[in-house]
């Protein structure tokens, strides 16, 4: 048997390969899981982005100047050298662009384990978890597409919302989400639009191509385009939330609000082509928001799980509100999957197509 990937190069994300290996032998603790189907989405971009900053290339690692992009999505165990874990079990996190992936498991429960592997240890906790979900309730079985789209951008959506409420917004009057037609722009204008109290206007910023589409959604107080940000109330306290990172917006944002910005944060980057932002000495500086590390602050703030428990009733929530809105499209094969991570990096993904893939 052989495992198929799909490899990036690092420096050049559209530029792909499909490599092929014999699995060979389980060690003993080991499992073998076919990976059914996972989600393609901006945060993939991402990931690759952050890649050698943050370590994203070292979860699944492979011979530079290639590597393999993490995604969100299911497997199937089909043999296991571990007296805990039973072919047949699907589970559910962080797997390879491949046909199937080994896994070494770990602090197993009734629920989930820890893949173990050495390498994957001094990488954040978060992503080394996977879900049994042999015991999921029948709405979760139902979600499995949405599950593997929308959890994990909602998941940081609700935590990246926590860090506003935990800092009392920063006393921001309004919140400019950047990309809000992104998934995670919208979980994120969602939560704060459905805030319980006092709560800032929620500011969709967005392409003129997609405002109608973030209009329809009914998330946010306000839309604005990228080309009507000079013509802002400068004086307005703002928070400035960017999924897109592209360097040209987040300039006319610092240019516009100057001293009356009190939160300038990086979330993801749709826009991974675009020049970064250098901000000038004084004002507000542009920061790159973790989200596993306040999420590892709700951890102790609230006892182990309860963030994740808060973070996955609110993402199935958002699941099923976005559901009408949004046209999913399988990839089925490595050529297919690979030409569809492509569309992504070159942008030409629309905001209401979600993409679920498979290598094998």
């Amino acid at each position: 048997m052989e495992i198929t990937d799909i490899q990036v190069k690092r420096k050049a994300f559209a530029e792909t390969r499909i490599v092929s290996r014999p699995v060979g032998d389980l060690a003993d603790g080991d499992i073998l899981a076919r990976v059914d189907m996972f989600a393609l989405t901006a945060n993939n971009v991402s990931y690759a982005l952050s890649g050698e900053g943050i370590g994203y290339w070292k979860f699944y690692p492979a011979a530079e100047p290639w590597g393999v992009v993490p995604v969100w999505g299911f497997a199937d165990v089909i043999q296991s050298r571990h007296p805990d874990i039973a072919v047949g079990e699907r589970i559910w996190g962080f797997m390879p662009m491949s046909s199937h992936v080994v896994m070494t498991p770990g602090r197993i429960t009734a629920r989930s384990f820890v893949d173990v592997v050495a390498h994957r240890q001094p990488l954040p906790p978060i992503y080394n978890s996977y879900q049994r979900t042999s015991g999921d309730p029948p709405q979760m079985k139902d979600l499995e597409v949405e599950r593997c789209l929308l959890f994990p951008l909602f998941s940081t959506s609700y935590v990246l919302y926590d860090y506003l409420v935990d800092n009392a917004f920063f006393g921001a009057e309004q919140v400019l989400v950047g990309s809000a037609s992104s998934k995670t722009g919208y979980g994120l204008c969602s939560l704060l639009f459905r805030h319980q109290g006092a709560r800032p206007r929620v500011v969709g910023l967005t392409s003129p191509r997609n405002q109608d589409f973030v209009r329809t959604l009914g998330v946010c107080d306000e839309i604005c385009g990228y080309d009507e940000i000079d013509a802002r109330d400068p004086t307005v306290a703002t928070a400035f939330v960017d999924m897109a990172g592209n360097g040209d917006v987040v300039a006319a944002v610092h240019s516009r609000y100057r001293d009356g910005l009190k939160l300038s944060c990086a979330v993801g980057a749709t826009h991974w082509e675009a020049p970064r932002f250098r901000p000038a000495e004084g004002g507000v500086p542009h920061t790159f928001f973790f989200a596993p590390g306040q999420f590892l602050k709700r951890e102790q703030d609230w006892g182990p799980g309860e963030v994740m428990r808060r973070a996955t009733a609110e993402a199935a929530r958002m699941a099923l509100d976005l559901r009408p809105y949004l046209n999913v499209r399988r990839e089925l094969g490595a050529h297919e999957a690979a030409r569809a991570f492509s569309a992504l990096v070159a942008n030409e993904t629309m905001p209401d197509v979600g993409v679920i893939a498979r290598v094998d």
